[in-house]
């Protein structure tokens, strides 16, 4: 059943004193956010190339917009990991990573457009629950929220029927068609006596002129 879901707009602001994971040169920043869960709908922000352990992205395209849950009900989170590009020296490097609870930001919220507000989150450690480094300030907002058409959700299950399969490939609808008309089908017979039955065994063709039981019919 479909569920009604609005838009969280995220806006990444700056971060303080985050883990210096470059030994050399200075750090690069960027972050990659989605729905904790769902890594395929990741989005990428501006690297920020100036700021080092205190990256700004005043003024860079460093905002994005994730289909959310219409209310805060269960659990659920925003994954914001922040990582340092290493271009040549054996790939991009972790930084940090921030939890943005989804029941704290939906909640009280209701139905319609709300204003942005500030945020603060500390910096935990990949992989570790009490290690912090740092501090990401951030902005965000919500869109209103948008209800499923009965109408259409009804219209598309009423569509639901059995269809022959596809050009070069068959559809799971075609299965579940075959399936049913296979289990519909009755049973074949059980042999008699356990055993199969056999046709019956051909007699041969007496010659011309001789009588049932052996004999031989006389000429006139």
């Amino acid at each position: 059943m479909a569920m009604a879901c609005r838009t969280l707009e995220l806006t990444l602001l700056s971060a303080s004193d985050l883990r210096g994971v470059n030994l050399v040169s200075k750090m690069e920043v960027y972050a990659v956010v989605y729905l904790a869960g769902d890594p395929r709908a990741r989005q990428r922000v501006a690297t920020d190339r100036a700021g080092g352990r205190n990256p700004s992205w005043k003024g860079k395209d460093a905002t994005v917009r994730l289909a959310v849950p219409a209310s805060g009900a269960g659990s659920g989170a925003v994954r914001v990991l922040l990582r340092a590009e290493r271009a040549g020296l054996g790939g991009d490097r972790d930084v940090g990573e921030v939890f943005v609870p989804l029941p704290d930001v939906l909640a009280g919220s209701g139905d319609g457009p709300t204003a942005a507000a500030v945020a603060s989150y500390p910096v935990r450690k990949v992989g570790s629950s009490r290690t912090t480094h740092g501090v990401l300030n951030l902005s965000y907002k919500l869109g209103g929220v948008v209800h499923p058409d009965p109408a259409a959700a009804a219209a598309a299950a009423c569509s639901c029927k059995p269809a022959a399969p596809a050009a070069g490939g068959s559809t799971m609808a075609y299965l579940a068609a075959a399936a049913a008309a296979y289990r519909a089908a009755p049973p074949p017979q059980p042999p008699l006596y356990g055993y199969r039955q056999l046709p019956p065994i051909p007699q041969p063709v007496p010659p011309m002129g001789a009588v049932a039981g052996g004999g031989v019919r006389a000429g006139r």
